[in-house]
């Protein structure tokens, strides 16, 4: 009871804005209701959406523009500088294919992982990968990683490199390295400014750098320096400028501590000197100080990275999905009786449609105008979306969605279908990685 009385206060506010008398029929609800909207899906989603249908996917299905990622890879690659790396931001892009894909097309052997299966994963798949771990991974999930390690051509002694935070987990894969008689090269997390773990003083530097020589089996492969806050910092004032000149000279200053520690046996290029992420990599297109850029989301466009900084990139990514039941109306249980009055207040509200699925991390963008009910709640099984009389739908019809990001949503709808919009035809399916190992 309680909550249909905050139902209906919260219908109260919507509908009677500013003292407006019974049904809104005041000039505040007529000036201040939201403008009517919507518009059909244009032609380069009904082919899409006609690709689809052709190959019998009538479920959700998460598709990848095959010609706009090409494009995003080739915008990617023409703006770093000479001597400037690309690393594949693999739980951005969670598929084999797609990977394969961006390596061959970008000319990079350099993978970024996040989580212990998918480190199997490619390390049984794509055995010519250098790997950088992206984050500090327990111990134990190290272990698990030799444990389950299959035989072949891929060598962890070479082509991994686990990152390390602190002096205390530094300790524990020493130990894990003494008891299995393991070589392991540890790339230093650097704290550059976001505040969410890495070294942060020189001296803390130094001391991990003697453990890691003392250690048997531990070398030092160089640093991490992740920095996507720089991407939301004002520019008024120069304080975005200010942040990013900042930022640099952090890690420039851990570079020369190493340096200096290293003497003779310093060897740049025998480093990974890695930094920035999707919205950041513009700000590191040449390789004074870090030597490689991580870069993922930037090649797939979720909506979060519909930036300033990524100006140029383009939508790559898409969920469709059938649409299973229409109505011309939209009715709230429990209170069908107010069915009219919202929809007066919002004529977008009007018409519904229920999907096959739902409760994405994504947003509907055709037909254009779509809306989810906040009243009705989400689902996952069958989302309602609301619409205004601008768009017919009937059950049979697509709904296509954007994802809002591409790291969790991907691994949601089973194999990718690969989109060509040229042919207007799904031309490839890409597996995605498996969670468990």
């Amino acid at each position: 009871m309680a909550d249909f009385k905050k139902q209906l206060a919260s219908i109260d506010r919507r509908l009677l804005i500013g003292g407006g008398a019974a049904l809104g029929l005041t000039t505040g609800f007529f000036g201040l209701r939201p403008s009517k909207n919507g518009a059909e899906a244009g032609p380069y989603f009904n082919a899409m959406t006609g690709a689809l249908k052709r190959e019998k996917l009538e479920r959700p299905t998460l598709v990848i523009d095959r010609a706009a990622l090409d494009r995003n890879i080739d915008r990617l690659r023409a703006d770093l500088g000479p001597g400037m790396g690309y690393r594949i931001v693999a739980k951005s892009l969670p598929a084999l294919g797609l990977v394969k894909r961006i390596m061959e097309r970008a000319g990079t052997d350099r993978l970024m992982v996040f989580h212990q299966p998918f480190l199997n994963y490619v390390a049984a798949n794509v055995p010519q990968a250098g790997v950088l771990l992206g984050k500090p991974m327990p111990v134990e999930a190290a272990a698990r990683f030799y444990d389950h390690a299959a035989p072949g051509p891929f060598d962890p002694a070479r082509q991994v490199e686990w990152l390390i935070d602190t002096p205390q987990r530094l300790a524990q894969y020493a130990d894990l390295a003494k008891a299995r008689g393991l070589a392991m090269r540890l790339n230093i997390e650097i704290d550059v400014g976001l505040h969410r773990g890495g070294v942060r003083d020189k001296a803390t530097l130094k001391t991990m750098l003697e453990a890691i020589d003392a250690a048997p089996g531990l070398s030092f492969s160089g640093f991490m320096g992740y920095d996507p806050h720089l991407a939301s910092i004002p520019g008024l004032l120069g304080w975005q400028e200010s942040a990013i000149e900042s930022s640099k000279a952090v890690y420039q200053g851990f570079v020369e501590t190493a340096r200096a520690h290293y003497g003779e046996a310093w060897n740049r290029d025998a480093l990974t000197l890695n930094t920035a992420g999707s919205p950041t990599y513009r700000f590191h297109t040449e390789s004074q100080i870090a030597n490689e850029v991580a870069v993922g989301s930037a090649l797939v466009k979720a909506t979060d990275f519909d930036i300033p900084t990524l100006e140029g990139h383009e939508p790559a990514a898409f969920i469709s999905t059938p649409v299973l039941k229409t109505s011309e109306r939209t009715e709230i249980p429990g209170l069908e009786f107010l069915s009219g009055l919202t929809s007066a207040w919002d004529r977008n509200s009007a018409q519904t449609a229920f999907i096959y699925g739902g409760k994405w991390l994504a947003k509907p963008v055709a037909p254009e105008g779509l809306q989810l009910n906040a009243l009705f709640g989400r689902s996952t099984n069958q989302e309602m979306l609301n619409h205004s009389d601008r768009i017919s739908l009937k059950p049979g019809d697509h709904v296509t969605f954007r994802p809002t990001q591409s790291e969790f949503v991907f691994l949601q709808f089973g194999d990718i279908a690969v989109y060509d919009p040229e042919e207007e035809r799904i031309v490839e399916s890409w597996p995605v990685f498996q969670q468990g190992a």
